[in-house]
């Protein structure tokens, strides 16, 4: 998140430890695995397939994906499945192929896809696993790379909750021929992109070397510490003496804020992590960055989602 403005530099942190130094089975409680989506399987099985082959009581994706759809699908394990829900907050890049139905001017393609960036009203497609009420989403960039005949290959970046069937659907309809996705692949999740996707098979061998030669070191190439999760949210860093109360579902007050990042506006989901860069929740920003810094007391952050098990810390609070 860049730099942080420093409220005070507290003593160096006696507790927790720093995400990279756990050990492989603190990895597999509190790590992710991104997958690279195979076509065929649901999101659900590929999260239920990393669970059974991990030997894990849970497993969560963050972002579905069509069964025909390919790339990158976060999947977080055991514990950090509580951090899935900061994945919402993420921005999306995908790869795919728009089929129109009749011969359209390379141009005419052009131009209507330049006038779908920005805002748009998408209702559902039938199929997906949410209530079909239409609703808005922003389309940050949508280019056009290839066009063979009637196929057009494109690139498009836009909000967490976009569903590029219904873009493709709409841009046909635009242009007056109908038009639909033929094929759609993932490249970017917020922060986690294409080269960080592992296939599950990957996953499978590194486990059997961990399990059968004692080899943790391919584990580690394929899975990350839980608070990847939260690299795309603004932090706010609390002191040790904070940690314990937010985990026992506290509100974090200003005197426990440490460092935080500029441009925090009120309402904005925070990550709220320890001086050793722990997951400790997710929060809702009371107080903008620039409030914090001046404020004596007061709420700082709402907490909404606690990521760290209580007693992680010392009770260092009252």
């Amino acid at each position: 998140m860049g730099e942080l403005i420093v409220l005070q530099e507290p003593p160096e942190s006696r507790h927790g430890r720093r995400p990279a130094d756990r050990s492989i089975a603190e990895l597999l409680r509190l790590g992710v695995f991104i997958a690279d989506k195979p076509q065929g399987p649901s999101s659900h099985q590929v999260s239920a397939w990393v669970r059974d082959l991990l030997g894990l009581p849970r497993a969560g994706h963050a972002g579905t994906l069509d069964p025909r759809v390919t790339g990158v699908l976060p999947i977080a394990l055991a514990d950090a499945t509580r951090a899935v829900d900061a994945m919402l907050e993420g921005d999306k890049e995908y790869v795919g192929v728009l089929q129109l139905h009749q011969d359209v001017d390379e141009a005419r393609v052009r131009g209507m896809m330049e006038r779908f960036r920005g805002e748009v009203y998408q209702t559902p497609p039938l199929r997906s696993a949410v209530k079909r009420e239409r609703r808005s989403r922003w389309i940050y960039e949508l280019d056009p790379l290839e066009f063979d005949g009637r196929l057009a290959l494109f690139r498009a970046r836009c909000e967490s909750g976009t569903y590029i069937r219904t873009l493709c659907n709409d841009i046909g309809e635009a242009l007056g021929v109908g038009g639909h996705m033929l094929d759609l692949r993932r490249t970017r999740t917020a922060t986690f992109p294409e080269a960080d996707a592992h296939s599950l098979l990957d996953l499978k061998d590194a486990h059997v070397a961990w399990k059968e030669e004692d080899d943790e070191a391919p584990l580690r190439r394929v899975l990350q510490p839980m608070e990847n999760l939260l690299r795309h949210l603004p932090q706010v860093v609390v002191k040790d003496t904070a940690v314990d109360a937010i985990c026992h579902g506290s509100n974090l007050a200003v005197p426990g804020v440490a460092k935080l990042s500029p441009g925090i506006r009120r309402g904005n989901l925070v990550a709220v992590v320890s001086l050793k860069g722990e997951g400790v929740s997710l929060a809702t920003a009371m107080l903008t960055s620039d409030e914090i810094v001046i404020a004596k007391s007061g709420i700082a952050a709402d907490t909404k989602r606690v990521l760290m098990e209580p007693g992680t810390y010392p009770k260092l609070w009252k």
